[in-house]
This record gives C-alpha cells, sequence and structure tokens, in this order.
C-alpha cells in the first residue's frame, strides 16, 4: 500500500503554516486557512477532550500555548472552545470542524498523540475521519502508538493509515497493509526505512527546519513536513 500522488504532490506544512511572531498559532484556523492558500498539504495534532471529543491541539497540557495551566483533557471540547491562544484570536477547535473547513482543498496528516497509551481515542478519532472523508477529503491517520493504527483497519479505503516513527531499529508495528510511514529526517538513511519502501510503502519525514534539510531528505523520503521556511 502505497499513498497517492495527489497526497505526495506538496509539502505538508507542520500544525499549519503557523508564524507566531505574527499572530498565527499552530494548531489554528488561521494557520491552516494560511496553508491551504499556499496549496501545501496540512498535518496537525489530535488530544482529547474530558468529554471524548477528539480536538486539535499539540500538548497534553494547555500551558506553552495559552494563559490556562492543566491537562488538555481536563476540560469539556465546549469549554475548549472558548480558550484563546496566546497572542491570537484563535481557540481550540474540535477535529470535526477543522476537517469540516479545510475539506477537499488539500491532504491532511491527522496525528493522534500518544495518551494513555489504552484503546479508545483513535476510534473516536476514526469516526470523525470517516464521516469527513465521504465528502472526499483527502485523510490520513498517523501515531507513534502503532496499537491505535492498527485498530483503525475498519476505515474506508480512502482514508490512509500510517505510523510516526523515528531512529535507525526496526519499524515495530508495521505491516504491508499499512500505507506509510513518517519518520525524523535525521535517520531517514537507515536499513529499516528503505525496507520500507521495497515494501510498497511511502515515506514522509519531519520536521524540515531548512532547505538544505529538505535536499537531503528528499534523496530519501517522498515529500516532507516542514516549519519555519518556504520550501523551493
Amino acid at each position: 500500500m502505497t499513498l497517492p500522488a495527489d497526497c505526495l504532490a506538496r509539502p505538508f506544512a507542520h500544525r499549519g503554516l503557523h508564524d507566531r511572531r505574527n499572530g498565527v498559532i499552530e494548531n489554528t484556523r488561521s494557520a491552516f486557512d494560511a496553508a491551504v492558500a499556499q496549496g501545501y498539504g496540512i498535518e496537525l495534532d489530535v488530544q482529547m477532550s474530558r468529554d471524548g471529543v477528539p480536538v486539535v491541539f499539540h500538548d497534553p497540557r494547555l500551558d506553552r500555548l495559552t494563559d490556562l495551566e492543566g491537562p488538555v483533557r481536563s476540560l469539556t471540547a465546549e469549554q475548549l472552545a472558548t480558550v484563546r491562544l496566546t497572542g491570537s484570536d484563535d481557540v481550540i477547535l474540535p477535529l470535526a470542524d477543522v476537517l469540516a473547513q479545510i475539506g477537499d482543498r488539500v491532504p491532511v496528516l491527522v496525528e493522534i498523540k500518544d495518551q494513555t497509551c489504552d484503546l479508545g481515542p483513535e476510534q473516536a478519532v476514526g469516526q470523525v475521519v470517516a464521516e469527513v472523508a465521504r465528502g472526499g477529503a483527502r485523510l490520513a491517520v498517523m501515531s507513534f502508538r502503532h496499537t491505535y493504527i492498527h485498530a483503525l483497519d475498519w476505515l474506508p479505503a480512502g482514508v490512509h493509515l500510517g505510523l510516526t516513527t523515528e531512529g535507525d531499529g526496526p519499524i515495530e508495528g508495521w505491516r504491508d497493509a499499512l500505507d506509510f510511514i513518517s519518520h525524523d529526517h535525521t535517520t531517514l538513511s537507515s536499513a529499516a526505512v528503505a525496507q520500507v519502501k521495497q515494501h510498497g510503502g511511502s515515506v514522509l519525514c519531519w520536521t524540515i527546519r531548512g532547505q538544505q534539510q529538505a535536499d537531503a531528505a528528499l534523496q530519501y523520503a517522498d515529500q516532507i513536513t516542514f516549519e519555519g521556511f518556504a520550501p523551493a
């Protein structure tokens, strides 16, 4: 299995095309609008609210990007939707709202962040992704937790599944039924990454922060996830 060509045509903006100095914060409506305007794919992160709703936010805690402290999952989705990100007018949105906003305009990589390592969060994410995919959205779901991804094999064929990976050792949880990995760019030359490609899987990478890194990564990867510069 592999990612289709239209999902690999352009680089993926890491957490959207964010620029904190100019009030565009990562994983927000503004960052996603900016990425779409430039034709980039989007990588975004999902945490769970207290009431089991997938919301778009990277950190397990609110402290770094808001004026609040504590875990994201200490608040309901309704409460999180009132939490403004520091230095902007954006708030923490449900995954369903974000995917509806993006629609089928660009491909989206949805990363399920590590939760408790118990199964459950991936099913809530899967339900949202499956519903949005029916409208033609180009979606892929990935996680460091391979148990999450293997539990999503019921998703429609148009939703692609992969693993977030790092290091130069064997890739735990890889199956030929998966479509891709997104690998740490510093170890793309590993034998394990080459083996994924030999088995027909696509290779993405994270996180590229300059053109020199991009050029080096693309010797091994099919596409990059980037931030902080405009890829050539």
